[in-house]
């Protein structure tokens, strides 16, 4: 398989992943580029954002979601309150669905599922509810299955996003304090069944003291820890 025909996964600090398809569809999850101290500043986004991902409402995750979305005349997915939220601030187009709920999104099928953490979006009016902390599975046509598991500690029903979706790369959250650490990730391993997964959201601010290097020496030798720097690409 040549390189374009697989997909493209780009790491660019913190939880922020750039996901280009075959099918040449670029989906932008959790940006978070203005004030990231991670993200790689001789990094370009492509020229056109097609659909900007967000897991939940937290500055980290959502800062720059307008932003790139206005800029693009992209589409944003979330949680339905927190569309309505981006919606207002100013993103173009907005798709808002809820747990258990699939888009397809360019030839991507993505399905919203769960995940354990605090949601609220904060501004100069304070913080709003807007829905739940969630996670996405990605079902590429002609390519693999992937799950960014946004901000989340481990819970059971990992399992249930095993039995129904089978990701064979997962993006999981190791820094710790904030989210799980890799000693809980390495468990979220053994639940999911991954192939390979691909640390996120550690290394940026000094509570986040999970590495990768420490996550590969608690799992199984079959799964594939991915030890990247921002700006690090994968193909799937």
């Amino acid at each position: 398989m040549s390189d374009s025909q697989r997909t493209r996964i780009t790491w660019l600090g913190h939880a922020t992943v750039l996901v280009q398809t075959p099918q040449g569809t670029n989906i932008l999850i959790d940006p978070f580029i203005a004030h990231n101290p991670k993200y790689p500043q001789s990094f370009n986004l492509p020229a056109k954002i097609h659909y900007v991902l967000v897991t939940h409402g937290h500055g980290d995750h959502i800062s720059d979601a307008a932003p790139v979305a206005k800029k693009h005349g992209a589409t944003v997915a979330a949680i339905y309150e927190l569309a309505d939220y981006l919606k207002a601030k100013g993103a173009p187009e907005t798709i808002g669905f809820n747990l258990g709920g699939t888009v397809d999104l360019g030839g991507t099928a993505v399905t919203m599922v769960d995940a354990k953490h605090s949601a609220g979006a904060a501004d100069e009016k304070g913080t709003h509810y807007v829905g739940v902390a969630t996670g996405f599975v990605l079902e590429i046509a002609g390519g693999p299955v992937l799950y960014h598991a946004g901000d989340t500690c481990v819970f059971g029903d990992m399992q249930l996003i095993r039995e129904l979706h089978h990701p064979q790369v997962a993006m999981l959250p190791i820094g710790g304090h904030y989210t799980m650490g890799p000693k809980e990730a390495a468990l979220a391993c053994r639940l999911l069944a991954p192939q390979t997964v691909l640390p996120i959201h550690w290394g940026t601010f000094p509570a986040l003291t999970g590495t990768p290097e420490q996550l590969a020496a608690l799992v199984a030798p079959s799964v594939k820890v991915v030890s990247w720097v921002p700006g690090g690409e994968f193909l799937a």
